[in-house]
Formats: structure tokens, sequence, C-alpha cells
């Protein structure tokens, strides 16, 4: 029988990469288990960290926790190792998202070795950007990004982003007159200084509770908004970002004028099932982390997408992109600051 390539050591500095990914409201809804006996690592959904409101058939958390995925895949590159991935390996548990065994490189894996610098550098930037368009080479090697793990990246015609800046007002309006959205947000956004928690007030947020200030000793929260990463009040209407402010007003927040034509791209797939949603996730971050790594800013534009009436409407009819599992807005400005992590030692299980 031949040993495991990767030990407990190994398994924890991979998932400590993998967790730099984005998730929505930052809930980081994944837990990993290394099976020391065999070497390879599981990733699992966690529902208890499901916005059971946004996201009732949980696409966005299969999002997320693919994206931690390909982080996973970077980081055994860049440690000299190949990630063998098998997607929903077991039928009778939806929750196993993914198996990951470890092989000796087959081939020159520097494409995704290449991108383990971005990694940390990679953050959701809800800052404005600047006018100076992104090169079309630039786009061209996102958009080749996407299609490494199977999917499509579109860039959307001017008429195209102007009907997708409507159904971003539509998807707000929407959240405002919806209080269970409304909550759900608020759970998970908290002010930069004060707000403290335990692990499993975090959990009950997920779930609908209330999350915000605990007890004295309580540890600082390793999940959600926090005011820091709110960035500016949007001025003039055409901000694409969420304005996590309105579920938790700062006082003194500042106000600025956003791009007046953002520089967007829509992820698409093929199929709407959870494989797609799997593969849709790595292509995300694979060009989340490739745009880092040519010094450009991004944000993802999801409110749109967790209606279903307006998320079909996202997509180009001409073009013929499939499913919109994601709208990101490119361009030059600040990375914005890094959102808290949860530790490894609570996402990583050894057995």
């Amino acid at each position: 029988m031949t040993a495991p390539l990767i030990g407990s050591a190994e398994a924890a500095l991979f998932v400590g990469d993998s967790v730099t990914a984005p998730s929505m409201h930052n809930a980081q809804p994944w837990k990993f288990v290394f099976r020391r006996a065999t070497g390879t690592i599981e990733l699992y959904g966690d529902p208890r960290r499901a916005m059971h409101r946004a996201d009732p058939d949980h696409r966005a958390l299969h999002v997320g926790c693919a994206a931690a995925l390909f982080n996973l895949r970077v980081s055994a590159a860049h440690h000299g190792l190949q990630a063998v991935v098998r997607l929903l390996p077991d039928a009778s548990d939806p929750w196993l998202l993914a198996e990951v065994g470890f092989t000796e490189p087959v081939g020159d894996d520097r494409d995704l070795a290449d991108l383990y610098p971005a990694l940390r550098r990679r953050h959701t930037s809800r800052f404005p950007f600047g006018d100076e368009p992104v090169p079309t080479a630039l786009l061209d090697g996102l958009r080749a990004a996407a299609l490494l793990e199977g999917c499509r990246l579109e860039v959307p015609d001017p008429w195209h982003v102007d009907t997708l800046l409507g159904l971003v007002r539509d998807a707000e309006q929407r959240e405002e007159v919806d209080p269970g959205v409304r909550a759900e947000t608020a759970a998970w956004t908290y002010d930069t200084a004060g707000s403290a928690h335990t692990a499993a007030s975090a959990a009950g947020a997920g779930a609908g509770a209330g999350a915000g200030g605990g007890g004295a000793g309580a540890r600082p929260r390793r999940d959600g908004i926090p005011a820091a990463a709110f960035g500016p009040r949007g001025t003039g209407g055409t901000a694409t970002v969420r304005d996590f402010g309105r579920a938790r007003p700062v006082a003194g927040r500042d106000r600025a004028a956003f791009e007046e034509r953002p520089q967007l791209v829509l992820l698409g797939t093929a199929g709407d099932a959870p494989t797609d949603w799997l593969r849709a996730g790595q292509a995300l971050e694979r060009v989340l982390l490739q745009a880092t790594a040519d010094g450009l800013a991004t944000s993802m534009t999801s409110q749109l997408l967790e209606w279903p009436e307006l998320r079909w409407p996202a997509r180009n009819p001409v073009a013929g992109t499939g499913h919109v599992q994601m709208v990101v807005r490119l361009g030059y400005g600040p990375q914005g600051p890094g959102t808290p992590r949860r530790a490894v030692a609570d996402v990583l299980h050894v057995l």
C-alpha cells in the first residue's frame, strides 16, 4: 500500500490557504475532514452557515465552497503536489461536495502555482474604481481562465450593462421590502469595533438568529462583513456593490461617486445543477486570482442572482451565456481591506 503523500501538517497548511476564498456575506460555509489513513481531504458544505432566505437552494453556498476548493488546488500546486478532485463523490451525502487526493505532479502545474501569491492579496473591494478601461488582453486572459474550469466568461455590451444595473436596483428594492432577507443580511454584518461572539453564535446567525456583540471575554468575530469593509455609500445610483451599510448604518461613513459605467463580466455555465455550481465556484476563484495577479481590483455583484425572477434576465440572450452564476466588477482601484477568517482548527477535523 502506498503511503499517503500528506499528513496532518500539510492538510492544515492547504486548508489555511483554502479559507481565504470569498463566500456570500463571508459566512465561510465550509468544513474539511482530513483522513490520515488515505491522505485525502473531504470538503463539506455547512448548512448552519447557509443563507436560507437569499440562497434557499444553496447555489451560492456551493459556489463559495468551490472557491475554497480551488484555493486548495493552488496551495497543493505551490507545494509541489497535484490535487485530484472528485466532485460530489457520495450520492447519499449531498453535503459532501468534494474529495481531494494528492499525487506527484503529472504535468506542468505552474498555471496554478503561479496564482499562489494572489491568494492573500485578493480582497473584495467595495470602493470606487477609476475610469481606465480594462485592456482587452487582460479580459481575454480572464476568459481563458474561466474556460480552464469548464465555464464561460462574457464581457457584456453597453446595453447589457444597463440591463444589469437595472436588475441590481430592482434587487435592492426587493430586499428593502423583505424583512427576512434584511434580517439575514444584518446577522452577518457588524461594527468593526466591539462586536464579539463565539463560533456557535455565528452558526446561529446563519440560521437567522442575530449575531453581533457577545459577552465579556468572547473572541472577536472571524466571519461576516465588518463595517471597515462596507466601503463608502454610493452617489448617483450606479454602484453595483452591495451596500451592507443599509443593514447596519455606520456613523460618519463616507459617500463617494462610483464609476459611471462599471466594467462587468458574467460567469456562466451550460447547466444549473450542483456540479455546475461547483465548477463555477472554481472558475470564479481562478478568475479573481488571475485578475488580482494582473493588478485589478474586484467585487462581486450577486444580489440580482438571489431572486429567481431577476437571475434569468441577467443572461445575454444573444450570446447564450447559459446560466449566470456570478457577476463580477473589475477595475483599477483599492483592493479593499481583508475580512476575518475562521481559524483552521475551527474548520478542519482530522480522523
